[in-house]
């Protein structure tokens, strides 16, 4: 079975990228903000989606930067490979969701979606002097951020 991501790397006029600090199933993880394609929808499509369902956010989805190349295993179901796809993102109005300045700052209302949901989710930018491979958790992630890096 595939489980197929989409994700996008925002990098702000400061540059400074825009990472989701998650509690999952237990587990903390700092990654980029997207999710998971739905039937019948196109790449692009899911990641404006996730943008303005986890942060509220209109995005430009710009350039592609990586489709995953290899088999990875999903994290949380041993049934599933993951393929994931990376665009850049940009923002189309002013961020209104509260962001963070250290990792994992969950205020009081994402404990609560905790509480209910079993998982909640913040976000924070990360100055680009800052930011590497080693500042998200997940492998292809990882991938990602020497990409940009590289690049830039």
């Amino acid at each position: 079975m595939f489980n197929i991501r989409v994700y996008g790397v925002l990098i702000n006029e400061k540059r400074q990228v825009l990472v989701s600090d998650e509690f999952i199933r237990g587990n903390y993880y700092t990654k980029f903000p997207g999710g998971g394609l739905e039937f019948g929808e196109g790449t692009r499509d899911c990641l404006k989606r996730e943008f303005k369902e986890e942060i509220n956010l209109e995005v430009e989805i710009g350039d592609h930067i990586y489709t995953t190349d290899f088999f990875q295993l999903s994290a949380f179901n041993p049934e599933h490979q993951i393929i994931s796809v990376y665009y850049f993102a940009k923002a189309m109005e002013e961020i209104k969701a509260p962001l963070r300045n250290k990792a994992f700052d969950f205020d009081e209302r994402e404990m609560k979606m905790y509480d209910e949901t079993g998982e909640t989710e913040t976000f924070r930018f990360v100055d680009w002097k800052d930011f590497s491979e080693e500042t998200v958790t997940l492998p292809i992630d990882k991938i990602v951020a020497s990409i940009i890096k590289k690049k830039s």
